[in-house]
């Protein structure tokens, strides 16, 4: 035995094996949210300009994405049931590869929105499975940090859509589809064998999934929903309007705008792992309390600065919320619905598919609010941070108490 192999302890190999886990669920966030959702952002305009799609028809597309996550969130644990979690999730990756080839020829509109819907539909498969599937295999202590790795796709993603897809768009539209397809089967077979084996037979979770039909949660649960569907819907102002808000709304122009994405993506980045970290750290219902506590001042600030400077910082921060908000309620679920996987999966699913549809009526919300006042940035900004006021003062009547019977059916 070489002196190498001899060093390899079991605890190191465990901690080895969860790396290698936490990186398969890495691949994973970034093929299926961070691609597949954002990076359609930057290319809409594209669309429009090489007429493969109308304006008002670009819309519709941008919105099948998202109505497909919210339908596999709610089908993910039931497919579950009847296969293994890992071999779920590499076909959810192979579908969305697959619908990065079929949107790089434009047969038709129905064409399209299908290959959306299904992308979006892999996607909240993925959402509602990864965690499931690998923060069994880390320490109860490590559990916030692991949920900001794995989640730190979203923010590669969003940094990535600045940086990727105006190179791809260089050599053609069909050819950057081509081009994520690639990146999209890179992804998948980089995680292929690094998923975790579930050991389990094909029905072994279908009790599981019957009983969460009729799971039921207490005050406290129901409580951190609304409180993660504030939150993200306070996500959508800065998100959606922040960059036209440099570039038209104090008429820097496109570039400026360009640039401002850019910062965003980099607040995007370091947002996953910094509230995982803290969630750790603090413990989860107190990061959320101070994230909801800062990101109301920083929105307010967006109200009451013109200066580029000043903008830029502000940017950097407000980009931490959108992907870091994902991992850091993934804590706070563990928190609230106290050892117990099942009910915490149960949860957890209920909470992505709320917080899923909270963005959705936001984003409709929003450009309702934004047309009615003829394109009022800062009020989009002042209502956001109002939002996170009451998430805010939701979030102190949340409480998380570990104890017997589901955790008293979790503070009922």
């Amino acid at each position: 035995m070489s002196p190498h192999a001899a060093s390899l302890t079991p605890a190191k190999i465990d901690r080895m094996l969860v790396w290698r886990y936490i990186f398969a669920g890495l691949c994973a966030s970034l093929d299926s949210i961070g691609l597949a959702r954002f990076a359609f952002t930057p290319l809409i305009p594209e669309l429009i300009e090489a007429r493969w799609f109308s304006t008002s028809a670009v819309v519709y597309l941008a919105a099948a994405n998202l109505a497909g996550y919210v339908c596999g969130a709610l089908v993910g644990r039931p497919i579950a049931s009847h296969l293994a979690s890992e071999h779920v999730l590499r076909l959810m990756m192979v579908l969305i590869s697959a619908a990065f080839f079929a949107c790089a020829i434009p047969l038709s509109f129905s064409w399209y929105f299908g290959w959306r819907f299904v992308s979006g539909i892999a996607g909240g498969v993925v959402m509602v499975l990864v965690a499931g599937t690998i923060l069994p295999h880390v320490p109860p202590a490590r559990k916030g940090t692991a949920g900001g790795a794995i989640f730190l796709g979203l923010g590669l993603g969003i940094a990535g859509s600045g940086t990727i897809i105006p190179l791809l768009l260089g050599l053609g539209l069909a050819q950057t589809w081509i081009g994520l397809g690639i990146i999209s089967i890179v992804l998948t077979a980089a995680s292929w064998f690094a998923w975790p084996s579930s050991q389990l037979h094909p029905n072994a979770e279908r009790p599981k999934t019957q009983a969460g039909r009729g799971t039921h949660f207490g005050r406290s649960v129901k409580l951190l929903y609304v409180q993660y569907a504030l939150m993200a819907a306070a996500c959508v102002p800065p998100m959606v309007f922040l960059a036209d808000f440099i570039a038209r709304g104090l008429g820097h122009g496109t570039h400026a705008g360009s640039v401002f994405w850019a910062i965003y993506g980099l607040g995007a980045i370091a947002g996953p792992p910094l509230y995982g970290y803290l969630a750790d750290r603090l413990s989860a219902g107190s990061t959320v309390r101070l994230t909801s506590l800062i990101m109301a001042v920083i929105l307010l600030a967006f109200c009451a600065t013109d200066n580029l400077v000043t903008l830029a910082i502000l940017t950097a921060v407000v980009g931490t919320f959108a992907p870091g908000i994902v991992p850091l309620f993934l804590a706070r679920v563990h928190e609230v619905v106290a050892h117990n996987g099942p009910r915490q999966n149960i949860a957890w699913t209920r909470a992505s598919i709320i917080s899923a549809a909270a963005l959705a009526a936001a984003a409709y919300g929003c450009s309702a609010l934004f047309n009615a006042t003829g394109g009022n940035y800062r009020l989009l900004f002042l209502t956001a941070a109002a939002v996170l006021v009451i998430a805010l003062l939701t979030g102190f009547l949340v409480q998380a108490k570990p104890s017997h019977s589901h955790a008293a059916q979790d503070n009922a």
